[in-house]
């Protein structure tokens, strides 16, 4: 497994919707892998495969569950690969919280999100799920499916934190030389379908 280059906002990739998985083989297992492998080394707890450049409706996910701070508690970590994941139903009970993203470096920001899902997926094997989720989990995965959707969790946010949100992305990119691309750089719909 490898780590992958993950993309910063102003990558037109982030923007693009991706594509519904078809072919679920060893390529699909191992972009899985990789994904983990970028998401762990980043401490995160998703990653969509638009952020790697990859327009695959796929993302992987891990965050602790339990509490070890209770009298007796563990904390176990769990985790998978989500495909082609479709959301069935959301409360209309809303829950806000402070969500950060790979793709914004060291930003976070208040999000209103629904405070229960219903969704089918797919998982490596193709095999078709529903899950239910609550709480974080819940937000975790309406994150990671707006971005197979082109939405950014900055689309989310009050005009204010927005507006200050896109400034320090432009610092960050500038500081990082990543204004300074000489040009367009593979991914996106190069990665896109059937593959």
């Amino acid at each position: 497994m490898a780590t992958l280059e993950v993309r910063i906002f102003g990558d037109p990739v982030l923007r693009q919707k991706a594509h519904e998985v078809e072919d679920f083989d060893g390529r699909l297992a191992a972009l899985a892998g990789d994904m983990f492998d970028t998401m762990r080394a980043r401490h995160g707890v998703g990653i969509a495969a638009n952020q790697v450049g990859v327009l695959k409706r796929l993302f992987t996910w891990e965050v602790e569950a339990g509490d070890p701070d209770e009298e007796g508690g563990t904390s176990d970590v769990v985790g998978g690969a989500v495909v082609n994941p479709t959301l069935l139903e959301a409360s209309e009970d809303i829950d806000e919280d402070d969500e950060g993203c790979l793709s914004f470096p060291g930003l976070f920001y208040p999000v209103k999100r629904p405070l229960q899902v219903h969704v089918a997926y797919q998982d490596l094997g193709g095999e078709h799920h529903e899950v239910e989720l609550e709480g974080f989990l819940a937000r975790v995965w309406l994150h990671e499916m707006d971005h197979l959707n082109g939405i950014l969790f900055i689309d989310h946010l009050a005009k204010h934190d927005r507006g200050e949100a896109m400034r320090r992305i432009r610092e960050y990119r500038i500081e990082q030389g990543l204004d300074d691309d000489p040009g367009p750089r593979p991914g996106g719909l190069l990665l896109g379908r059937g593959r």
